[in-house]
């Protein structure tokens, strides 16, 4: 009676069967979102960069590399790609000089309330859009902006002095834009350094300078290239700040992109700036990551 009445099984009743996928499965949907995301967008560009323009056809036919040609031999051009390098490289150094003892500083700050309060003064500005910090920016450097105004109060100066559309106001707002990103990136490596190099630095005699130069900037070189790196590639690739704190006048890659793209409407040599934009970024980044691991070693 016992085994009949087991073997009964309701009617409608299924067995539930339990899938198992293997374990190297996992990453198929993010490398799918990945490949139709990224790369055949940037196989699309690739194609246009290779088209001959032609104002009446949106389509990408012909193949050339009269695009760019176009680019390099015309000193114009050159000129742009050696600014947006410029402008990178002086803000990665400025948001290096000062996210390093802001980072320092958070790092070794023993009170959980004050350490969560200069955390959050970092984060915060990241909440707020890119374009509208910029137009901030605007607010603060215009000729009869707050900063103008202050100076002429304070009798600093007898007229308003030329801040907007210069390097100056690209740098600073650039700056204040990535430099959250800096300081966040060094303080989850500074963390990690025990102060036991630093207190036995300065049991043998070593200078505060001489310790933080010699001992923990090596120690901290992953997050210094990581910070740096990440500022960089963001500052290459910079549209918001060149456009409204530089001017027409002031002349980046990212923003002459879409200029192509959108106002002259020529594709082709807007992917083929895109891609050139792409490759320097690329190179100056494997160049000075073999750089550093030859001086400070394997990172």
């Amino acid at each position: 009676m016992t085994s009949v009445s087991t073997m009964a099984m309701p009617s409608g009743s299924r067995t539930r069967r339990h899938v198992k996928l293997p374990f190297g499965a996992l990453p198929i949907p993010s490398l799918l979102l990945v490949a139709f995301g990224l790369i055949l967008p940037l196989l699309l560009m690739a194609r246009y960069s290779l088209a001959v323009y032609n104002p009446a056809d949106i389509v990408a036919e012909g193949l050339t590399l009269e695009n760019y040609l176009k680019f390099f031999t015309d000193p114009f051009y050159r000129e742009v790609l050696g600014r947006t390098v410029w402008v990178a490289a002086l803000t990665t150094l400025f948001c290096l000089v000062l996210g390093i003892p802001a980072a320092y500083v958070i790092s070794r700050t023993k009170s959980p309330v004050l350490r969560t309060v200069l955390i959050l003064g970092s984060i915060i500005p990241l909440l707020m859009g890119n374009a509208v910090r910029v137009a901030g920016w605007m607010v603060l450097l215009a000729d009869r902006g707050l900063v103008n105004e202050t100076l002429l109060v304070l009798n600093v100066v007898d007229a308003p002095v030329r801040i907007m559309y210069t390097l100056t106001a690209v740098l600073l707002s650039l700056v204040a834009v990535l430099l959250p990103f800096m300081i966040i990136t060094l303080q989850s490596v500074f963390d990690r350094i025990d102060g036991a190099y630093e207190e036995a630095a300065a049991t043998l005699g070593a200078p505060p300078w001489t310790a933080f130069f010699r001992i923990f900037v090596p120690l901290s070189m992953p997050g210094i290239f990581s910070g740096g790196l990440l500022v960089f590639i963001l500052s290459m690739n910079a549209y918001a700040s060149p456009v409204l704190l530089g001017g027409p006048t002031f002349h980046m890659m990212a923003p002459m992109v879409y200029e192509q793209a959108v106002k002259v409407f020529n594709w082709p040599f807007a992917a083929s700036l895109a891609f050139v934009l792409m490759f320097a970024t690329l190179v100056l980044t494997v160049v000075s990551s073999v750089v550093l691991q030859k001086k400070y070693g394997r990172m």
